[in-house]
């Protein structure tokens, strides 16, 4: 009988190889296991759709407000956006008839060439961005401080990389005058002695607080986002204090399988502690397998303190890395991105698939900023004057003008074809990518 049950056994285990080894594991370990396999969630991948369509336009509009006139002949921005912009040969006047409420093409009086400017509805908006920009100064001021105590225990990071990501932050672009020099009690500007001469050796350091009061407001700096959200929820409905206390807002995008054991393991892991991102854990002892596992852990609230610091509450791998060895965060941002999507998404789409924008998914809802600020808002605007179809503007006198087969444009016969083009706002970018290591 007992041959008779081992044999049994034994054949079980040869059908199922992994039942009772996963079954061990995942009993016992604290650790989300892998899963390297993406599943999207096109909810956000269709804001980076219309991403994609704004940054076309920033960088068409910088080009404009770069001249004293704010305008260019056609031609010149042609040649400019083609060399510097990787434009191919037609997209601008494509992209220009397509969105006629953010440009304007006209006959210049003088010169009789077709000249390009912003239309009073793009200049009044960029007004508004810049007013928004000005009054949450002080909150740039304060995610600016929270980002140096995230990066323990220098608390300075290069000044380049806060340059490269200053618009992610809410920074304005002379932030090294109006920001850093223009509150010394807060931020020290620092030259590394190894090389003084290269702009790349300052460095922000974060000042300490010189009296009582300010110290209070330094541990008020010193709680995160989560934190604050869990007491929120705890105030709000009443959960278990043993289950939130170091839980994060998990949510799966659709389609993502989650199998019993995987569940279990996730459940373990909500109640790990972990040592604060804003804590110094330079002296500890972090040999022990319990010590790596509330580092990992640490590692994912540092990454969500960092999304809660932006203005969107997303921002791109590229610049995440730029970050990566002040805060603490791993080297293979692949793997410990995909091992989290409930709490983090990683979209590809938008410039061919090479750009990596990673999300705060319980920071949006259905596409839609949950809480929305004066500069995100100002910064949709563009968004929403993008999206319209040509077909809804007045594109008489631009279709006229552009007919006219002058500097680079193509004939009357073609503008048809244009106007056909400019009519499909839709998705244009279905390249798959892969990660960043």
């Amino acid at each position: 009988m007992l041959a008779f049950l081992h044999l049994r056994r034994r054949s079980d285990l040869l059908r199922h190889p992994f039942s009772a080894v996963a079954g061990r594991r995942f009993s016992q370990s604290t650790s989300i296991p892998k899963k390297l396999q993406r599943v999207r969630d096109h909810g956000f991948d269709n804001v980076m759709e219309v991403e994609k369509k704004v940054r076309r336009a920033l960088s068409l509009q910088s080009m404009l407000l770069s001249q004293p006139s704010a305008s260019l002949p056609f031609a010149r921005l042609d040649a400019l956006a083609r060399r510097y912009l990787n434009f191919v040969p037609y997209e601008v006047g494509n992209f220009l008839i397509k969105h006629p409420y953010v440009f304007h093409v006209f006959d210049h009086p003088v010169q009789r060439l077709l000249w390009v400017r912003l239309t009073p509805r793009a200049e009044a908006r960029l007004r508004q961005e810049s007013d928004a920009l000005l009054s949450m100064l002080p909150d740039a001021v304060r995610r600016l401080r929270k980002l140096l105590l995230l990066a323990t225990p220098s608390l300075r990071i290069r000044l380049e990389h806060i340059r490269i990501a200053r618009y992610d932050l809410g920074l304005p672009d002379d932030f090294e005058q109006s920001v850093v020099l223009a509150h010394p009690s807060f931020f020290r500007l620092v030259v590394s002695s190894d090389c003084p001469d290269d702009p790349r050796a300052k460095y922000v350091e974060y000042v300490d607080a010189p009296n009582d009061a300010t110290d209070d407001d330094a541990a008020d700096l010193r709680v995160c986002a989560i934190e604050r959200k869990r007491e929120r929820e705890y105030r709000e409905r009443g959960t278990d204090a043993e289950d939130s206390r170091f839980a994060f807002l998990i949510n799966f995008p659709p389609g993502f399988k989650i199998g019993k054991y995987y569940r279990i393991a996730v459940w373990k892991w909500q109640r790990l502690p972990y040592w604060s991102p804003y804590e110094d854990v330079s002296g500890y002892d972090l040999r022990s397998l319990e010590a790596k596992r509330r580092m990992e852990k640490r590692m994912v609230a540092t990454m969500h303190e960092l999304l809660s610091l932006t203005v969107e509450k997303r921002l791109t791998m590229e610049r995440i890395a730029q970050f990566r060895q002040a805060i603490g965060l791993p080297n293979k941002m692949k793997e410990f991105l995909l091992q989290h999507q409930g709490i983090f998404y990683i979209s590809t789409r938008g410039n061919q698939g090479k750009l990596h924008t990673v999300f705060l998914r319980e920071a949006y809802r259905k596409g839609e900023l949950l809480k929305p600020n004066e500069l995100y808002l100002a910064r949709r605007k563009l968004g929403e004057m993008l999206l319209p179809s040509t077909k809804n503007a007045n594109l008489d006198r631009m279709m006229t003008t552009i007919g006219r087969g002058r500097d680079g444009l193509r004939s009357r016969a073609a503008a048809g074809d244009l106007r056909s083009e400019a009519e499909d706002s839709g998705c244009d970018s279905g390249v798959e990518s892969q990660f960043l290591d």
